[in-house]
């Protein structure tokens, strides 16, 4: 009874000892975001932009302002947007405590709609107050004059 209770014990250490690291863990420089050591604070200054109403084929550009308001260096570690219409960028390398960032998408109405529009970018950073933001966009996008009459 001993050795079962003992060999049980020892396959469940070799088990757990060989089972694999996480991968959903986010290396930024020398720490992991899972690090709880390394994370700050950001104020989003602008976490919604309403760009108004442009035509058809144009292109427009968002900015989505924010700061760090905690006393750790800021990274923004992935910024991806929700959809093949804007292509984001953002501001590279650590943002010091009391310092300014931002978040920009460029927005390309010729891979949308006419009418209402309303698009993400997401981005991953260092916080505490939340790892993942949801960045918001919205407006309008109105018919090319020149478009709409050469379909009549």
């Amino acid at each position: 009874m001993r050795i079962s209770i003992v060999a049980f014990l020892l396959a469940f250490v070799i088990v757990a000892c060989n089972s694999p690291k996480p991968t959903n863990l986010v290396t930024i420089g020398q720490f992991t975001a899972a690090d709880s050591a390394s994370f700050t604070k950001v104020q989003w200054l602008d976490s919604i932009v309403d760009f108004g109403s442009i035509k058809m084929g144009e292109t427009k550009t968002v900015t989505f302002r924010l700061k760090n308001i905690g006393n750790k260096p800021l990274y923004m570690t992935n910024v991806k947007a929700g959809c093949g219409c804007t292509v984001a960028d953002y501001t590279k390398g650590a943002i010091a405590p009391g310092a300014e960032g931002v978040v920009t998408g460029s927005f390309d109405s010729n891979k949308s709609h006419v009418g209402e529009v309303q698009k993400n970018i997401f981005v991953t950073t260092n916080t505490y107050n939340g790892m993942n933001q949801s960045l918001v966009f919205n407006g309008k996008i109105t018919e090319n004059k020149a478009e709409a009459e050469s379909k009549k």
